[in-house]
């Protein structure tokens, strides 16, 4: 039988190398959230571990590393102002993880670099939830298991293979204790992650609009929610009243509109706003809302009722919103009933129609001059004053694009509407309620979402930060707040067809779409949004009150706190029976190899080989071959396959412990010589 090729390199280097690439492996999610000079620090550090692993060469001595430690803690200072906290902390662990790596020398080392490696994966929930994080923090779960393994495996040369395989069962058997702790470990108070600042650069829509802002969401394809309507044959509201209400923007200071900041919660309940008379039943949706870390809630207008969620409580504004009682920070979910036919705000005293009739002295003059024409023109017909505005966008050499070019102008509506003339729907929308304003009719902006993109797979339609929209909402007597979409009239596939226009793609996009196919790529999209919504509606929203449900489903009792207590109580002490009599059992017989061997040198005992115990496997098969000769050739054989099993590295000749087993018992042995 030929012998197994000989390792390449030997086992306290190779053991070396695997820890680095594990420990690379655990810092890499790292990387998007740490500084660049943290990163290249860290990338640095490792690099250097790494080449003298590779060259065997001795490690750095007590002054070198001191220094590295006080670069990095100081470097930590001078970026954060501090040492803790979710991101000066973080980054000072990944830092003084990779320090680590430098004075790594025994097997007691390796296990400060285990645990430390379990609490960096820990600290990247507390950046994401999200399935693909969960994915690439499993994979490394995954290594760093095998690494620990090996570490307990000091005898031989264990294969990549076999270590994977054994983490990977360690991960398989631990995975029912975590269903079972996940459906059913009390759940409280939230007290699982922190507020980020990270989270605050991703924001979508604010409460104030400078002309461009929309324009820059439109290139983002994040998902800003997700929406799921009650129809039961999947249909959908018409797509031109796809309009989900954001912050509604009444200060304008020539070129930002602001939120009224005595925008103070309000009952637009009583009276002031109701279905539209002979208008259809109520559309009732489901919104799955992303973090945007705003107190309103995104709602199809109109919605008059109050949404129904278990985590926020909610209160009315003054300007047909829902707000919640501090900003939204994790996934939220709600129902509503919205009326898409409505009468809102019919009446406005006069410090609201001032308020909604304001404009900053000396801007704009041509459009003013226009607005004077238009009511002397007009007279009093507020109507016609408006559609004969949308009548000149439509009409008019307008063009909707996402590029309309840097407006360092401070009269931003005469540059739409004799300069420029092109823009996105915050030039649009600014300008015609500038134009209004100037004729007499109060008018303010409405920023939100319009559209989306329905998904094949589950139904639901995704609604993302390309889909940001604003609009303008013009006063008129006896009808109350109506809303105007200016961009309709320019572009009527933007609101009618729920068209916008394609963003610029990356050279990684364009390669992908090449590589896949325009449809392959739109189906795996489409795949794994269904596959990502899944996980956000089951795992991260699983609320105290879906855990309710769930355990009515499961158990017949009446679940509440005392049985969780009793349940889950009986539960650890089952485990911890278990384990104890596992490692019981493990103390009395450790080793499946060790226990076969055991047995085998029983019986060489009993055959007549009176030192079997202390003999080693090559001793043991010349010993028999002396004593029995030819006739104990498979004896012979299994002891040394024995021995290449458990110390030599495992190659496709090496024979399985199970076909080692079978062997043992086949073996015909000689019979004991008589005295």
């Amino acid at each position: 039988m030929s012998s197994p090729p000989p390792p390449t390199l030997p086992r306290e280097t190779r053991d070396t190398l695997f820890i680095l690439g594990v420990v690379a492996l655990v810092l890499l999610p790292q990387v998007t959230y740490l500084p660049l000079w943290a990163s290249a620090l860290t990338l640095s550090l490792l690099g250097w571990r790494f080449w003298l692993a590779h060259r065997n060469k001795s490690l750095p001595g007590k002054w070198p590393r001191t220094a590295l430690l006080a670069l990095a803690v100081g470097s930590t200072l001078m970026e954060y102002r501090s040492i803790v906290g979710l991101e000066a902390g973080v980054a000072l662990l990944v830092l003084l993880l990779a320090l680590k790596t430098l004075e790594m020398r025994a097997r007691r080392d390796a296990m400060v670099i285990f645990f430390l490696c379990f609490f960096t994966l820990l600290t990247l929930f507390l950046r994401s939830q999200s399935l693909s994080m969960a994915m690439v923090i499993l994979l490394a779960l995954w290594g760093l298991l095998a690494a620990l393994v090996n570490a307990h495996m000091p005898a031989g040369y264990p294969s990549l293979r076999q270590l994977l395989r054994t983490s990977g069962l360690l991960i398989v058997l631990g995975t029912p204790v975590m269903v079972l702790l996940f459906l059913g470990f009390p759940r409280w108070l939230p007290f699982w992650g922190l507020p980020s600042q990270e989270l605050q650069g991703r924001t979508g829509l604010s409460s104030e609009i400078a002309v461009g802002q929309v324009a820059e969401l439109a290139h983002q394809r994040s998902v800003a929610m997700r929406v799921r309507f009650d129809a039961a044959d999947g249909s959908t509201p018409p797509q031109r009243l796809l309009y989900f209400r954001g912050p509604v923007l009444s200060e304008f200071d020539g070129r930002h509109w602001k939120a009224q900041k005595t925008n103070a919660p309000g009952r637009f309940l009583s009276g002031n706003a109701q279905p539209a008379t002979g208008s259809a039943q109520p559309v009732g949706y489901e919104v799955f809302l992303e973090p945007h870390q705003q107190r309103w809630l995104l709602t199809l207008e109109a919605t008059l009722t109050p949404p129904e969620t278990a985590a926020h409580q909610l209160q009315p504004s003054a300007d047909l919103q829902w707000l919640v009682a501090r900003p939204v920070q994790e996934k939220l979910r709600y129902r509503a009933q919205a009326h898409l036919h409505y009468i809102y705000g019919q009446s406005l005293n006069e410090q609201q129609r001032s308020t909604h009739l304001l404009l900053p002295q000396g801007l704009n003059p041509r459009t003013l001059a226009w607005a004077r024409q238009l009511r002397t023109q007009y007279g009093s017909d507020d109507t016609a004053i408006i559609q004969a505005a949308l009548t000149h966008l439509r009409q008019g050499s307008y063009v909707y694009t996402l590029q309309p070019g840097t407006i360092s102008s401070p009269h931003t509506a005469d540059d739409f509407w004799f300069d420029r003339q092109r823009g996105f729907c915050e030039h649009i929308a600014s300008a015609f309620a500038v134009l209004m304003r100037a004729a007499g009719i109060p008018a303010r902006l409405v920023a939100g979402y319009q559209g989306g993109e329905r998904n094949p797979v589950d139904g639901l339609w995704t609604v993302r930060q390309s889909d940001a929209h604003a609009w303008t909402e013009v006063w008129l007597p006896r009808e109350g707040w109506m809303r105007i979409d200016p961009t309709s009239a320019i572009a009527p596939a933007r609101a009618e067809l729920l068209q916008q226009l394609p963003a610029s793609d990356s050279l990684l996009d364009k390669t992908v779409t090449q590589v896949f196919g325009q449809q392959m790529l739109q189906r795996l999209r489409a795949s794994w949004e269904a596959i990502d919504h899944r996980w956000n509606d089951g795992v991260l929203n699983y609320s105290p009150t879906s855990q309710d449900r769930t355990m009515q489903r499961l158990a017949p009792l009446r679940w509440n706190a005392a049985t969780a207590v009793v349940w889950f109580g009986s539960l650890v002490v089952a485990m911890l029976c278990g384990f104890v009599w596992w490692y019981w059992r493990r103390q009395r017989q450790p080793d499946p190899w060790l226990r076969l061997m055991v047995q085998a040198r029983r019986q060489l005992r009993r055959v007549g080989i009176v030192h079997a115990d202390s003999l080693g496997l090559q001793t043991l098969a010349r010993t028999a071959q002396a004593q029995w000769g030819d006739e104990s050739q498979p004896l012979q054989q299994w002891l040394l396959q024995m021995e290449q099993w458990r110390y030599a590295p495992h190659g496709p000749q090496t024979p399985t412990l199970a076909s080692l087993r079978r062997q043992y018992r086949a073996l015909k042995w000689p019979r004991p010589r008589s005295p």
